[in-house]
């Protein structure tokens, strides 16, 4: 399967299982009215033959490029970002996280927006809501698609020091800020072939030495099989979308360090130059002492 993946800021949007509200521009959407399925939808033999009689192998080549990578209308394989999209949290200016460790005023709003987007992920909820599957394998539901399907818990204590639970301040106190990264929803869809999706992060442009360390969870920063495919706001209610939290520990203080976290996996593209947000999420960091 061949996958692109934007950023969130550009066509993107948040999903149903949300409970923070995420920045977005006058045009984006909530998730849940723009889910679609992985699948094209079905066109007749006749026609699309009558099509491809009267084109030359050149216009066909043109057009499949297009399709792949359109970038006057932003879309990938005819979708836009509303599919493909990923999202960091917290985000509350924009893509900018900038405060002083002295300074409590500065970092206390990132922090009461995680715990804020992190209630839904609490243990006791999970376990509450959803049923825990075998980890490493795509979670197969058959039955009538309007069956309610049952949906595997992600509990914020995966996140470790980036759960807010040990430190309720998400490193932020101690100038080592967690951020949290997801994709967005898309029916159907099975990432990474069997392998799981894993997220790295760089320093986008500047010195390497600038970002020295970073810590992933849950495990080495990957998205576990168990939780695709998804099949929809109508039957998977209680869908809980899997987390990746990045923490960094070792950032140069007082600089502005632009940040470039990547989706790794078969099928995924990040690095196409006309588009900075393709597979990738950009953002920068600003820690003051």
């Amino acid at each position: 399967m061949f996958l692109c993946i934007s950023h969130p800021g550009m066509d993107g949007n948040a999903s149903a299982g949300d409970t923070e509200g995420q920045h977005r521009s006058p045009h984006q959407k909530a998730e849940n009215k723009h889910e679609e399925k992985v699948q094209d939808p079905d066109r007749g033999e006749d026609e699309t033959k009558a099509e491809m009689g009267s084109k030359t192998w050149a216009d066909l080549a043109g057009e499949m490029k297009t399709f792949l990578w359109n970038p006057e209308e932003r879309t990938c394989l005819g979708r836009t970002a509303k599919s493909w999209g990923v999202m960091i949290r917290p985000n509350l200016n924009g893509f900018t996280i900038a405060f002083n460790v002295s300074q409590p005023s500065t970092w206390q709003p990132y922090v009461d927006s995680m715990h804020h987007f992190l209630a839904a992920y609490d243990d006791r909820v999970q376990e509450e809501k959803n049923i825990e599957c075998i980890s490493g394998q795509y979670f197969i539901q058959g039955g009538n698609e309007s069956e309610e399907k049952k949906a595997c818990q992600f509990k914020r204590s995966l996140l470790q020091n980036c759960s807010g639970i040990e430190d309720p301040t998400f490193g932020y106190s101690k100038g080592q800020p967690c951020i949290l990264l997801k994709m967005n929803r898309i029916i159907g869809y099975r990432p990474g072939a069997g392998v799981p999706v894993s997220v790295g992060c760089k320093v986008q442009k500047g010195n390497e030495s600038n970002l020295r360390s970073v810590d992933f969870y849950p495990g080495n920063g990957t998205f576990d099989l168990m939780y695709y495919p998804y099949y929809g706001k109508i039957t998977h209610v209680n869908y809980t979308s899997p987390l990746v939290a990045m923490h960094f520990t070792d950032v140069k203080k007082n600089y502005l360090v632009p940040i470039q976290c990547s989706l790794n996996g078969k099928g995924i593209i990040n690095d196409v130059n006309s588009d900075r947000f393709l597979g990738r999420i950009i953002f920068t960091l600003s820690i003051g002492k």
